[in-house]
């Protein structure tokens, strides 16, 4: 297609996207009250059992302005909207991008794109189970003979990056496996990757967790160490299968590949009779003798 065309299939897929987030934050917005109580539901709230719980200290949230609790309500549907379209935006970018690209390709983007959104919303799952113990463990650095008063904006903002930092660490092993698909990287060199691997997704578990409890940490870096072991099987099983098709497929690109040189018998000679005994040439005049010498 010409770039107007282009351009004007993708201002379609954008649309389209961009409706199906509004269409389900419109719907949020009407279950706004539900999906309230369900995000303010992992803070303690000022009671006598929850404070017990928690050592005394708990929760008050309190809004601050007229126009708070209207902006809290509207984060909260657009980022149902967002996360509930995940599907729907994501088959888009794959609609705008399939036409470019070969079968094989293909088939791999829709592996993508069939494991990424369970993925992320795996991980989204997994940010939910942790907030409750990262907001008790962040409750607890507040002095003695204080109540915290949390804004639910703040509260807001530490579960949304809660959210999409898990939801995109676990994307981590998917990419690994595509990269193996396409070339980049063998199983090989991945398992002998799994020391610095580990550490490394340690250490971003350590960062990415806004508390600084051990359970928090190991409860993001136990599951993409799991799905880390199983993105290098995945790829191992891949270089076999690409191995029995082409024995040559695991050499680098400046590495020789291995030559048969063993001796082979060699056949008998054949004969092979000629249709016609070959008729004799015409003699060649002398002056024709002379120029072809001087050409010679």
């Amino acid at each position: 297609m010409a770039l107007a065309d282009h351009l004007r299939e993708l201002r379609n897929r954008v649309v389209k996207s961009v409706l199906a987030i509004v269409l389900i934050t419109i719907v949020a917005l009407v279950y706004h009250k539900q999906l309230e109580t369900l995000l303010l539901k992992p803070l303690p709230q000022c009671t006598t059992e929850t404070a017990a719980q928690y050592h005394g200290k708990c929760a008050q949230v309190s809004t601050i302005g007229l126009t708070s609790g209207f902006t809290w309500m509207l984060k909260v549907a657009l980022t149902a909207g967002v996360v509930g379209a995940v599907p729907i935006w994501l088959w888009q970018v794959w609609a705008f991008v399939a036409p470019g690209l070969h079968r094989h390709e293909k088939k791999y983007t829709v592996i993508f794109m069939a494991c990424g959104a369970p993925l992320f919303l795996a991980g989204v799952g997994c940010a939910f189970l942790v907030l409750p113990t990262t907001i008790e463990v962040l409750i607890s650095f507040t002095p003695n003979d204080t109540t915290p008063i949390l804004p639910p904006d703040d509260y807001f903002d530490i579960a949304t990056r809660m959210v999409l930092v898990f939801g995109l660490a676990f994307e981590f092993p998917l990419l690994l496996v595509m990269m193996n698909l396409v070339g980049m990287v063998s199983g090989k060199r991945l398992l002998g990757w799994w020391r610095g691997m580990i550490m490394a997704i340690t250490v971003f578990a350590a960062f990415a967790t806004p508390s600084a409890d051990p359970l928090s940490m190991l409860a993001l870096a136990a599951p993409i160490w799991a799905l880390y072991f199983i993105a290098v099987a995945i790829a191992l099983i891949s270089d076999k299968r690409r191995a029995r098709r082409n024995p040559d497929a695991g050499l680098d690109d400046e590495e020789a590949s291995q030559l048969d040189l063993s001796v082979q018998p060699v056949a008998g000679a054949e004969t092979v009779r000629a249709s016609a005994a070959p008729t004799a040439g015409a003699a060649v005049p002398a002056s024709h003798r002379e120029e072809m010498d001087d050409i010679t």
